[in-house]
């Protein structure tokens, strides 16, 4: 391993070999956390080229388990994001998704740095089950077109421990990384085709659309080698999505936006996501027809009710849905005022992500303990035009001490200007 890790840190290209060893060390627990996590950062700095990426994505997914989905019919379609502030994207679309008759099986993940995970957010349904097994995974897919999983000790298990690693050791925005962590788990799930909504911005691990772009086209060609299609759809991330962040918040927002009260933003990401699912399940001829089926489902409660439906499969008490109010809340509030009038020009996603985990609502550590009720929520976005004095944002905590770090990146959020700005449209582009 020393070996390894230096001829990394010196730039070198590693061999399949030197890969495979790294990723069955790492798996057996032969290797300790300090030397992955000194590789990780040698990686962090020195890249892998497409070669070592393909080999470290295709030993990641033979680290544990397959999903066989082959006696699901259909075309199966699974949805992946690179991790934002407010994204309950995935709560809204996976029902959606599958009450247009796509099945959706989803396994999902949890935070991961200043960006949430849905995972934490569904547990705030009480009794809601994520580690169920891969048959009862393959069968509740089959018998209710959708369900969400986390990962288990045998599904990709060495992507579990890198994840949890990349969090604590500052290495999550590495496209080598990010590549093989996504495309290995996407695979191992056994999905036929793969929409990732990749985010861009300051609140998103990737900062430029070049970036972007080259980590986009380099999972497309992974997806190819593995005889799957995938489709890359670039969103802005640099103001959270939606008003809310913090998982009982978020999933309060996911259940309005089901309901068709859902924020502008969050409901377009949803439409043009699903929409290329729709089309990859060969269920629509074209994006727009599928946006229209999509939003049908919204607006006649057809997707309201296959999200109880999933809650209820997987042991979710559905009572939370009619009942938001149910969902953990914290037990103390603070109200963020604006210190100036005028238009929000900056409305910083990543410095609202570092609030939200300052007040709870995320790990600091990888044992860290998330309460399900902090959080965040917004009042005005970019483009507002505010008062001094006026409310900003609500925040959340399960102790009043955590409302001065908070607030203190709170201030860093916003910017301010005496001319009206218009925030960046939520697609970006799709590849």
């Amino acid at each position: 391993m020393f070996d390894i890790i230096k001829k990394k840190r010196d730039g070198l290209e590693l061999s399949q070999e030197e890969i495979q060893l790294l990723i069955d060390g790492l798996v057996a627990g032969t290797i300790p956390d300090y030397q992955i996590s000194a590789f990780l950062m040698a990686l962090y700095f020195r890249g892998m080229n497409d070669v070592e990426t393909a080999y470290l994505t295709s030993a990641v997914l033979q680290s544990g388990e397959q999903i066989d989905l082959s006696d699901i019919e259909g075309v199966i379609v699974d949805k992946h994001s690179t991790g934002g502030v407010g994204d309950k994207t995935t709560i809204v679309l996976a029902p959606l998704v599958a009450a247009a008759g796509v099945p959706v099986a989803k396994m999902s993940g949890r935070g991961l740095g200043h960006t949430g995970g849905t995972i934490d957010k569904l547990e705030s349904f009480d009794g809601f089950d994520v580690d169920i097994s891969i048959p009862d995974f393959i069968q509740k897919v089959k018998t209710h077109q959708v369900a969400l999983c986390g990962q288990s000790a045998n599904l990709v298990p060495a992507d579990k421990k890198l994840y949890a690693l990349r969090d604590v050791t500052a290495t999550i925005n590495n496209r080598a990384l990010i590549t093989s962590s996504i495309m290995s788990k996407k695979l191992a799930c056994g999905a036929d085709a793969i929409v990732i909504d990749m985010k861009l911005g300051n609140g998103a691990f990737i900062q430029t659309l070049e970036k972007a772009e080259d980590l986009g086209q380099m999972m497309i060609r992974i997806g190819q080698k593995m005889n799957r299609q995938v489709a890359i759809i670039i969103s802005a991330m640099d103001q959270p999505l939606g008003f809310s962040v913090g998982n009982a918040l978020e999933v309060k927002e996911a259940i309005e936006t089901l309901k068709g009260n859902g924020p502008d933003d969050l409901v377009e990401l949803c439409l043009v996501l699903g929409a290329n699912m729709l089309l990859f399940a060969n269920k629509v001829k074209s994006l727009e027809e599928g946006k229209e089926t999509l939003q049908q489902l919204l607006d006649n409660g057809t997707a309201l009710q296959k999200f109880k439906e999933l809650i209820q499969s997987q042991g979710g008490d559905i009572t939370m849905v009619d009942q938001p109010n149910l969902l953990p809340c914290s037990s103390h509030s603070y109200t963020y005022n604006s210190p100036q009038s005028g238009y929000i020009s900056q409305l910083s996603a990543f410095e609202i992500g570092r609030a939200s985990v300052a007040l709870g609502a995320g790990r600091i550590t990888k044992k860290s303990k998330i309460d399900l009720g902090a959080g965040i929520l917004l009042k005005k976005k970019i483009g507002d035009r505010v008062e001094a004095g006026e409310p900003l944002a609500i925040l959340y905590a399960a102790n009043q001490a955590c409302f001065e770090k908070a607030t203190s990146y709170l201030d860093l959020a916003y910017d301010f200007s005496d001319n009206k700005v218009t925030a960046s449209p939520i697609i970006i582009k799709t590849l």
